[in-house]
């Protein structure tokens, strides 16, 4: 078991929570640390009501143990025992002009040997700027094409089908990059691989710090608050019904606090709702498709 991997990212989470406390500049990072009983555990911080972030979450694990049936058969696991350690990140913004942000990095390893990296960041704003989501891409662009200029269009791609709602023909935001079972196959080393996680984690309070200060200066309404519950909606049917870490989080018996950080402190499902022509809520729909070129925006 490759346990270096856990300690660079327990680092990782400390540098991200020190970049978020001061982009927030009011509330500090309360810390839970949690035993799982088959094996391992880890410690999930979160963060609330502060100037910036309503709720976020900052987790760390490292879970090991037996292989299910259920496990085997839902995640087409070979192999006895796992072991598997992370950081996974949401942020649900007060201001409704501010995105939700998500980022995972994931290590995973069998008793047989077998290991593969996986993880992601992707923008679902409130109110889609074009010009905003096309500086957070570029960001993500940059740092794939520092190990591979594959990296970039493979996994864009890959996130805008993953972060994809099919019951609501629309995509979950903005999208980002999105990678699993990812292995020295790709041409790269595995400590060139935990670089390329690192560099990941390390982009995100960056990234999300750029979108929180093009919008600073704007007020809202309470209008704005329920389109913002609205979009936060969508983003808990998806991380309900299609997220695969929530499942493995599930399946592999850890810890609910923890898997369930990802929801928002409130939600609305309005029936049937349908915003008005030309608003700005209607243009924010009408970029919630796959295949947009935001580079370029």
């Amino acid at each position: 078991m490759d346990q270096r991997i856990a300690e660079k990212f327990r680092s990782l989470q400390d540098h991200i929570c020190s970049e978020l406390e001061k982009l927030d500049g009011k509330s500090k990072f309360q810390e839970d640390i949690w035993v799982r009983e088959e094996g391992g555990g880890g410690r999930t911080r979160t963060l609330a009501n502060g100037n910036v972030i309503q709720k976020g979450g900052v987790a760390f694990s490292e879970v090991f143990g037996p292989v299910t049936e259920l496990m085997a058969k839902q995640l087409n696991l070979s192999g006895t025992s796992f072991y598997a350690t992370g950081v996974s990140i949401v942020l649900h913004p007060e201001n409704p002009f501010y995105p939700i942000i998500h980022m995972n990095v994931r290590y995973f390893e069998m008793d047989t040997g077998v290991f593969w990296f996986g993880g992601g960041i992707d923008l679902t704003p409130h109110y889609i700027v074009p010009e905003h989501a096309g500086i957070f891409h570029r960001s993500l662009k940059e740092v794939c094409d520092k190990y591979n200029d594959s990296f970039y269009p493979k996994f864009k791609n890959w996130a805008d089908d993953y972060f994809y709602l099919p019951h609501r023909d629309e995509t979950r935001g903005v999208g980002g990059i999105f990678y699993d079972h990812l292995t020295d196959e790709s041409g790269l080393s595995k400590d060139q691989l935990i670089e390329f996680a690192l560099d990941l984690g390390r982009l995100f309070p960056k990234v999300y710090s750029e979108q929180v200060k093009l919008n600073r200066n704007k007020s809202f309404n309470d209008d704005n608050i329920s389109w913002r519950n609205h979009r936060r909606g969508r983003y808990v049917e998806f991380n309900l019904v299609h997220d695969r870490g929530t499942k493995f989080g599930l399946l592999s018996g850890g810890r609910t606090e923890s898997i369930l950080l990802s929801m928002p402190p409130q939600a609305e499902w309005t029936y049937c709702h349908q915003p008005e022509k030309d608003s700005a809520e209607e243009k924010t729909l009408n970029h919630l498709e796959k295949n947009i070129d935001w580079v370029n925006c």
